[in-house]
């Protein structure tokens, strides 16, 4: 008895079909808060990074929005004690990144 006749047996109202599935993509919504997230400048260790914080959101959605961030920008960066640490100094395209989401930001420092 091979696989197909024991899933027969199992399953008798199972149709085997040469269709595609159809799976249905669900897209992930981030958080949109009331507060602004503060982007700010500091040079740690004589090199430039930007910070971003104050996302009241899930810490999953965090970093995914870091690791877009990183993407978009294609730069280094982390996540690390709730905020996100970029390397360089970008506020002015996270902000415009993180605007086009949806979200308010507020520019901090420099």
């Amino acid at each position: 008895m091979d696989l197909k006749d024991q899933l027969k047996n199992l399953f008798p109202d199972h149709e085997e079909s040469n269709e595609p599935e159809q799976i249905e993509e669900q897209k992930h919504v981030l958080y949109v808060q009331k507060e602004p997230m503060i982007c700010k400048f500091e040079k740690r260790k004589g090199k430039a990074t930007t910070i971003i914080e104050g996302y009241e959101g899930s810490d999953e959605d965090f970093k995914i929005l870091a690791k877009e961030i990183k993407t978009k920008l294609s730069v280094g960066g982390t996540f690390k004690d709730a905020s996100i640490i970029i390397q360089g100094d970008y506020r002015d395209k996270i902000m415009a990144i993180l605007k086009e989401k949806g979200f308010k930001t507020k520019r901090v420092g420099g």
